[in-house]
């Protein structure tokens, strides 16, 4: 077998190969969308086996998921609600551990900014005592 059959027979497997994952992630999203469930890349990564970047590598999947998510707003405002109770309550906890990371960044820039200067001091000690010798 030549290297050139080898090569196109590679290229052939890898095209089956896309093909088959394709559907596979084309059956998962309409099993997604069938459930009524909410449609994210995550979601839909998750149920056909596949990377969410072979997703976002995919323009035909994306805009589906797209289309799924501007659809027709659901009649179950509880569900929305509650979801985006929790989105809020869980930005605000991020927030607030941001701020206490800020402090302790501020903390730590600080008490490094003393002891390079003290450090400066000493050097600056040490090199006026040896002029002096």
């Amino acid at each position: 077998m030549t290297q050139a059959d080898r090569t196109a027979r590679l290229v052939q497997h890898a095209r089956t190969r896309h093909e088959q994952t394709l559907e596979r992630a084309r059956a998962a999203l309409a099993a997604l969308a069938a459930s009524g469930g909410t449609v994210t890349i995550t979601a839909l990564s998750g149920n056909a086996g596949v990377s969410r970047s072979w997703i976002y590598a995919q323009p035909e999947l994306r805009d589906q998921i797209e289309q799924l998510r501007s659809g027709p707003p659901r009649t179950g405002p509880s569900d929305r609600q509650a979801g985006s109770q929790a989105s809020a309550e869980s930005l605000r906890r991020r927030l607030a551990l941001a701020h206490q990371r800020i402090q302790q960044l501020r903390d730590e820039n600080r008490q490094l900014q003393q002891s390079l200067a003290r450090a400066h001091g000493q050097r600056r000690a040490a090199t006026t005592s040896q002029h002096s010798l």
